[in-house]
Order: structure tokens, then C-alpha cells, then sequence
């Protein structure tokens, strides 16, 4: 039987399941929660409820909610727990390549690059031996080994920066690691989101930058606003007039998309998107929210 933590909705609210699962998930971004929502009267809104708050599986008995739920979260909808069982053993960590085969330095060492999974940023560069290799695959959680202290050592372990493990692959010969990560906090020492910060040359270029590079970039200068206010500036009028309009503002793009939507020429929508786009960003700089969170829950989906 597979390790999991259990949690039934029978006697709780809405309210309180939620914050139960959220509390457990705080504890271990690892930790596979399996919440049993079967109670009177079950909900499709019970059920988004305790996946958005971070529960892996959702057990649900009633067949109508079942066939709704499967629908729309496919797999992470179960009717007993063996089949939490066999879901658990899906998400069991695979590796295809034992370490022995890697061709390491003279000190039995392969370099490792961390990227951020969700920006494609590179973080940072550290080495590892077999055995850092094998405890970040027990762990999930990303382990090196110090050369300057001849030792391992999981990143974040003082800090509280840990790099969760998402996938790791091998380059063509064998003697690089790439681990794409989920990053908690700045990656650098130095407090910075990477250690690559330092420019040595840049060649002009007229290439767009990837797109959440943009998103993100777009929301800073937007903060900024709020912090900084500009007079002249769009931004700091709607900082000034309120959430309320903001709100309508949103709405009135959305409306401006259906609009859009409705001609031939894509010019036209994609206009009304990035404006869109703009204001959400407003929004979400009033309820400071930002796009690391935003992207974390569409990926918990």
C-alpha cells in the first residue's frame, strides 16, 4: 500500500477542509493528499475546492459528481482507494539510466544545471555524485555535492530555498545533468532570482523575449507604478480610482474580446487580449497576487 495522507470532508465546511488540506500541503510540497468528499450532499464545487487547495486525489462516491469531476481532472478522480494505489505508483520517480553509466571526472562528479520549470530560466550550476543523485531522487528535493566542504547538501537546507525536483535528463554524452526545478525563494546566494546575473557580452538583438519573460516584466513595471507612482501614467489612474474601476475595466475588455472575437482578422483580438492582459495585471498587483502564483495553480490543474 502506498504512503499518503488521508482526509475525509464527512463532518467539516467548505471552509475548514479547505484549510485543513492547505495546512498539510504547507508542511510537504511532496506529500500526496488524498481528501474523501463524500458526505449529505456532495458538489462539483467541493470537489474543484479540494484541488485548487492542493489535494493530489479526490474520492468521490456519487456517480454524477464522479462522471462531472472525471470529466474535467481526469485522473486525479478516484472511486476507492486502490485506485489511489495505482495512481501513487504513476507519479513514482523513473529513472531509466543508472548513475554508473554517466561519464563523471576524475572525483566520481557530474555537473548539474537547475532551470526554473515554469520561467526556463537557468538558476544554477552545481555538481553531483551518486550518492547526492540517488537522495534527490528518494527526496525530490535537489541535492549536490560541496566540493568546497566535501559533503552533500540540499539546496535550501539553510536557506529554506529548496529547488523541488520536477524531471532530470541526461545530455547526448552522458556527463551533464539538466534538472528543470520548482524553486523556492532566490536561487543565487546573493539573494538574487539566479546566479547567471552578470553580463560579459550582449549582442543586440530584435527578438521578442519568451513570453513569460514579458508577462512577467509587464507586471514588475506595473508594481512599480503602484510603488512609484508617475503622474501622466494609465497605470497610477486606475491605482487612483479603485478596485472598482479596475473591475469594470476588466469586464469591459472581456466584452471588447467577444467582440473581437467575432472577425475575421486576428489583429483585432490579439489587440484586445493584450489589453486585457494589462488590466488583469492591475488586478492582480491590487490583490498582489503575481504570475509564479498564478502559474503554479494552472500547473496544479
Amino acid at each position: 500500500m502506498s504512503s499518503y495522507t488521508f482526509i475525509s470532508c464527512k463532518d467539516m465546511t467548505t471552509d475548514e477542509f479547505v484549510n485543513v488540506i492547505k495546512a498539510e500541503r504547507d508542511k510537504s510540497a511532496e506529500e500526496v493528499i488524498v481528501v474523501d468528499i463524500t458526505k449529505q450532499s456532495p458538489r462539483f464545487e467541493d470537489v474543484k475546492k479540494v484541488l485548487y487547495a492542493g489535494a493530489n486525489f479526490a474520492l468521490v462516491e456519487d456517480e454524477k459528481i464522479f462522471a462531472e469531476a472525471q470529466a474535467r481532472f481526469e485522473e486525479k478522480i478516484v472511486k476507492s482507494l486502490d485506485e489511489v494505489d495505482e495512481r501513487i505508483e504513476g507519479l513514482k520517480t523513473v529513472t531509466k539510466i543508472p548513475f554508473s553509466e554517466f561519464k563523471t571526472n576524475e572525483n566520481g562528479l557530474v555537473p548539474c544545471i537547475a532551470q526554473d520549470y515554469y520561467t526556463g530560466k537557468v538558476l544554477m550550476m552545481a555538481y553531483m555524485n551518486e550518492e547526492s543523485y540517488n537522495k534527490t531522487l528518494e527526496t525530490g528535493l535537489m541535492t549536490y555535492w560541496s566540493r568546497s566542504r566535501e559533503k552533500l547538501w540540499t539546496k535550501g537546507e539553510e536557506s529554506g530555498h529548496f529547488q523541488h525536483m520536477l524531471s532530470l535528463t541526461i545530455d547526448c554524452d552522458k556527463d551533464t545533468i539538466l534538472a528543470k526545478v520548482k524553486q523556492e525563494g532566490p536561487a543565487c546566494h546573493t539573494g538574487n532570482e539566479t546566479c547567471f546575473f552578470t553580463p560579459l557580452a550582449v549582442k543586440n538583438s530584435s527578438e521578442v523575449s519568451d513570453a513569460f519573460t514579458v508577462l512577467q516584466d509587464v507586471y514588475a513595471t506595473i508594481k512599480d507604478r503602484k510603488e512609484n507612482p508617475r503622474e501622466g501614467s494609465y497605470t497610477n489612474y486606475l491605482f487612483d480610482k479603485g478596485i472598482d474601476k479596475i473591475l469594470k475595466k476588466c469586464g469591459e475588455e472581456c466584452t471588447e474580446i467577444v467582440i473581437a472575437a467575432k472577425n475575421p482578422d486576428k489583429e483585432e483580438i490579439k489587440y484586445e487580449i493584450a489589453d486585457f492582459l494589462y488590466h488583469v495585471m492591475v488586478l492582480m498587483a491590487v490583490k498582489d497576487v503575481s504570475w509564479d502564483e498564478i502559474i503554479t495553480e494552472l500547473d496544479r490543474r
